[in-house]
């Protein structure tokens, strides 16, 4: 179901509720006294301040694919199982969102006994938690005014917190980080969103553009489109496993300097949708790239621990450009983590933090300004940070299952990750690049001229079709690859590799079924 109708049978909807609100009211009217009929002319001829004609055009131009008409129609469908309506599958399998513990993966001990105990002190007291959960929890709560997680914290996060991601960044990268430049997040989204408003502006009479990846995470475009900046989309390379090429990057920021004051540009590593995991080479070409056209980075590096090729390594952004020295050294940075990914998997506790490198003083003194208009980030959200800056050390003793746990969950996803390529590939009309890293794979789909014609006639995009018709005969929820973008006359769909193993060979089985069965139809 497209935006457009959703929104209008939502109008329906609450045309409806209006139209009987005011009929019960002119009948309770009726008994009354004559005086109280201007009234409810009155009331009943009220306009709507907030209409469709008047809302943010910015707001209705946005898009989010990985939860649009297809996560709804999903949804719809998980309630006609539940009311038993027959259909030709049991359940429905949410592939389309990184949300690892709705896909079963089992929360990481350590930080939900940290987090226990801070939300109920008494536990630090009463229960069996080793020693080193109860001293940080000591900790985070000491840095809580009124030693209490219920209290607003600093703006920016608690600073104890700040601290040691500091830590953690100088840890991973061999170089230093001041921990003032460190700002806590509601995941990194509202990071990027942050950094994003401090682009609104004209220069040189032209709005600001950004440069992102195509495919791209639906973050950024909505987000552009949210606040009225530019989208300049710039090719990844599917031929060469979704490599960023620097012609390419070139040939966008000149197409897009033409409307656009092109002042940013956004990369993502590793790749969502794409799974790639850039080269050491390939991120010291994109840095000179920046410094070359002064761009700001945004290094969306959430994916960090994810990791599963054996060619393939994590390098920060900030550590090569500050080992390529100046005037590299100097590029201006902000990258972004997240504890909704990783080993980790804690979407629904909104953590997160991002690291401002070379921003102008004034310019940073401003976005804090911003940010503390939001008040602060959840303290159980900062708290499970700790726990991922600052996790059990060897000697500790919730060290031995900390490890143990966050290496069956990173071994367990790169057997899937290896899983569902395989299994695409093998497929007639799939062709999918290996997963270097991240939680999805991006497999190229050749779909039949019949369906192409049929996608049309449904007023559909062919992936979308396809996507659709999936959903509705199998279960499996998908996003069609158009909603990241992809280079025209080739079609797509994500799917994360999250579902637990077993869930994950059925999904395949069944996946293989339809997409024979779809072919036949329309070959």
């Amino acid at each position: 179901m497209s935006q457009i109708k959703l929104i209008s049978r939502a109008s329906r909807v609450l045309s409806g509720a209006a139209v009987r609100s005011e009929l019960t009211l002119g009948e309770a009217v009726s008994a009354q006294p004559q005086r109280n009929h201007t009234s409810v002319r009155t009331m009943a001829s009220q306009r709507k301040t907030l209409t469709i004609e008047t809302l943010n055009p910015c707001i209705k131009t946005l898009e989010y694919a990985v939860r649009g008409p297809l996560v709804i129609r999903a949804g719809e469908i998980e309630e006609e199982l539940e009311k038993g309506v027959k259909k030709p599958f049991k359940k429905v399998i949410k592939a389309n969102i990184g949300d690892a513990h709705a896909m079963g993966q089992q929360p990481i001990t350590f930080i939900r006994q940290v987090l226990a105990c801070v939300v109920n002190p008494e536990l630090i007291e009463t229960a069996k938690f080793p020693a080193d959960v109860k001293q940080k929890a000591k900790a985070i709560l000491a840095a809580c005014g009124g030693n209490s997680v219920g209290s607003y914290t600093m703006s920016l996060g608690i600073e104890l917190i700040r601290r040691h991601v500091a830590e953690y960044i100088e840890k991973r990268d061999g170089h230093p980080s001041n921990w003032q430049n460190v700002v806590l997040t509601g995941g990194a989204s509202n990071g990027i969103k942050n950094c994003l408003q401090l682009l609104c502006n004209q220069v040189d009479g032209k709005n600001s553009g950004v440069l992102i990846p195509i495919p791209q995470y639906p973050l950024y475009s909505a987000s552009l489109a949210e606040y009225g900046l530019g989208q300049v989309g710039y090719y990844l390379d599917e031929d060469k496993n979704w490599a960023l090429d620097l012609d390419e990057l070139e040939r966008a920021f000149v197409e897009g300097s033409k409307q656009y004051a092109v002042r940013a540009l956004v990369v993502i590593n590793p790749g969502n949708p794409t799974g790639q995991v850039l080269t050491r080479k390939n991120i010291e070409d994109i840095i000179k790239f920046a410094q070359k056209h002064s761009l700001f980075v945004f290094a969306d590096e959430v994916y960090q621990y994810n990791i599963y090729a054996e060619d393939s390594k994590f390098f920060s952004f900030k550590k090569v450009m500050t080992e390529m020295g100046k005037p590299y050294s100097e590029v201006e940075l902000a990258s972004f983590m997240s504890i909704s990914k990783g080993y980790m998997g804690e979407c629904g506790l909104r953590g997160g933090w991002m690291e401002l490198v070379n921003m102008d003083p004034d310019v940073q003194a401003n976005l804090y300004k911003a940010i503390s208009a939001m008040l602060c980030p959840t303290t159980v959200g900062q708290t499970a940070v700790d726990c991922v800056a600052r996790p059990p050390q060897p000697g500790e003793p919730s060290y031995c299952l900390w490890i143990k746990e966050r290496t069956a969950v990173l071994d367990s996803l790169n057997s899937r990750a290896k899983m569902i390529v395989e299994t695409f590939n093998n497929m007639e009309g799939f062709t999918c690049n290996i997963v270097q890293g991240a939680m999805y794979a991006f497999p190229r789909i050749e779909l039949p001229p019949k369906a192409i014609e049929a996608a049309k006639a449904a007023n559909k995009k062919p992936d979308v079709f396809y996507a659709f018709k999936l959903l509705e005969e199998t279960g499996i929820c998908i996003v069609p690859g158009s909603g990241f973008g992809q280079r025209p006359g080739t079609f797509h769909f994500r799917t994360t590799i999250l579902p637990q193993p077993d869930v994950l060979q059925e999904m395949l089985d069944v996946f293989k079924t339809f997409h024979a069965n779809f072919t036949k139809q329309y070959s």
